[in-house]
């Protein structure tokens, strides 16, 4: 195995796990980082599926005891019902939608001009999110309704456009729809679950001729960084948000735009789907 492709294989699995559930976007980031690498074709963007599962593992690992609990109290207690519930109706939104426009988007939105607007406007709505009066009437992801979860999906489903950021959407949304901070990223990262796996899955059975078992390595290489780097920032998150709200991400979000169209306008980086 080439060592120079395992270490872009760290690299870009460490970019994953690190911007994967924070507000940031996953995607640009990964586009960028492939770029840099020379890692973006064919070849790159399916390796870029297969290490989103590592970033999914991460999460179920530092929530294995709700998740047990959750399946273990499906049969006979409500909370875990409802728990299962909303997740299930939190993630129907995305799922539907993208099965329809997803080509359309890609099509249509996949261009640098539309992904920095993204990210700026992003950046935009979290500014006045944590600008406004925040009256939390949700302080813990056991509190939602269904009709919370139905709302934060609608949220989450806005992450279809490129530059927008799944975490970001579903955390912001939850902002405005009266969670805390800590409700509305623990409620990203279970949602991520049922997300992510779904379009690991999808984007997988479309890509499977491209899988080879030389590649074994590479993913390997990237699927323990993206868990380890994954692992690691959610829980920076949680001490992270309990002391600072989310302004930092919004500038950070504005630069990363300007960057998006800099690179785009003098031909630097090849900003595609």
């Amino acid at each position: 195995m080439d060592v120079l492709l395992l270490i872009k294989a760290l690299i870009l699995g460490i970019v994953e796990g690190l911007t994967e559930f924070l507000p940031v976007s996953s995607t640009g980031h990964l586009i960028l980082a492939g770029d840099l690498l020379d890692f973006n074709d064919a070849r790159g963007k399916l390796f870029e599926i297969v290490i989103q599962s590592g970033a999914i593992l991460a999460v179920c690992w530092e929530y294995r005891d709700k998740l047990i609990s959750v399946l273990l109290g499906l049969p006979r207690e409500r909370t875990a019902q409802r728990f299962a519930l909303n997740i299930t109706v939190a993630f129907l939104p995305l799922a539907v939608l993208g099965l329809l426009f997803k080509k359309t988007i890609e099509a249509y939105l996949f261009k640098p001009l539309p992904v920095a607007l993204a990210f700026i406007v992003g950046a935009l709505f979290i500014l006045w999110a944590e600008r406004r009066e925040h009256k939390i009437r949700i302080d813990s992801v056991d509190e939602l309704t269904v009709i919370d979860a139905l709302k934060l999906g609608l949220a989450q489903a806005l992450a279809l456009i490129p530059g927008t950021s799944r975490s970001g959407a579903t955390i912001i949304g939850g902002l405005f729809f009266g969670l805390s901070r800590r409700a509305a990223a623990e409620f990203s990262f279970f949602l991520a679950i049922p997300t992510l796996i779904g379009a690991t899955l999808y984007q997988l059975y479309k890509e499977r001729a491209l899988l080879s078992f030389d590649d074994v390595g590479l993913w390997i290489v990237g699927f323990v960084s993206a868990f380890i780097s994954a692992f690691l920032c959610v829980r920076w998150l949680l001490r992270f948000i309990s002391h600072h709200d989310f302004t930092p991400f919004a500038w950070y979000r504005i630069a990363f735009g300007i960057v998006v169209l800099l690179t785009w306008q003098f031909d630097l980086i090849a900003w595609t789907a």
